[in-house]
């Protein structure tokens, strides 16, 4: 795929906070790695973690794989704009990054929870965009858990109590989406992404271009 053209430096915009959240198997990862295939300029957050590394797994690219202490004394630093558990572990996303990002006109795809996207967004306000994928019927999100042939009954069953729990703060997502087809909720992902890098307040550099354009109309 051919890289995105590039604006000068002075058009340059500001960067975008995209959070994808949803229940265990109604998409939200598969989507995510469609939406980063398709758009080179969108890269995943790199979260750190408490949970061991696993096979295939590399520091710095997958996680920042960190022991308890460490991430205790990055909560205690305020070095990470969310945290939170996630099945025994704890993950959380460092501040610095994501500022960098931002400044730089970088956008940035996080595969959260509803307690890190409300962290997220008393960090970053508008900046961050969110986004829930709802599935079709909670049968069907239990369908795709079983088709995945990975979890046992019982953590199939602690998958979809989790979800009635997690579908219940939809309401707090600027956008809604309900996963029907992978293709379709893509696309709509997508439309959503532009149409957010296009208001007016991810584009500073309108505000002296504007000024010139009436202050200087025949140039």
């Amino acid at each position: 795929m051919a890289e995105p053209t590039k604006l000068p430096e002075h058009r340059r915009r500001r960067g975008l906070l995209v959070v994808l959240s949803s229940p265990s198997g109604a998409g939200k990862t598969t989507i995510s790695r469609m939406l980063m295939a398709s758009d080179p300029s969108i890269t995943m957050s790199v979260s750190a973690t408490t949970r061991p590394m696993r096979p295939g797994e590399e520091e710095g690219v997958h996680y920042h794989f960190v022991d308890e202490a460490e991430f205790q004394r990055m909560v205690d630093d305020e070095e990470l704009a969310e945290w939170a558990y996630v099945f025994d572990h704890r993950y959380g996303s460092p501040k610095e990054p994501i500022k960098d990002a931002l400044k730089d006109g970088r956008d940035i795809l996080f595969d959260i929870d509803w307690q890190g996207t409300q962290q997220l967004r008393g960090a970053f306000g508008t900046d961050l965009v969110r986004i829930f994928i709802l599935p079709p019927s909670m049968g069907e999100l239990e369908r795709r858990l079983r088709s995945r042939a990975t979890d046992s009954e019982d953590v199939i069953q602690g998958r979809m109590r989790r979800a009635a729990a997690e579908i219940g703060h939809w309401g707090e997502y600027d956008y809604v989406l309900i996963n029907e087809d992978m293709d379709r909720c893509l696309d709509e992902v997508k439309a959503i992404v532009r149409a957010e890098r296009l208001k007016r307040d991810r584009q500073p550099y309108l505000i002296p271009f504007v000024r010139d354009l009436v202050e200087r109309p025949n140039n």
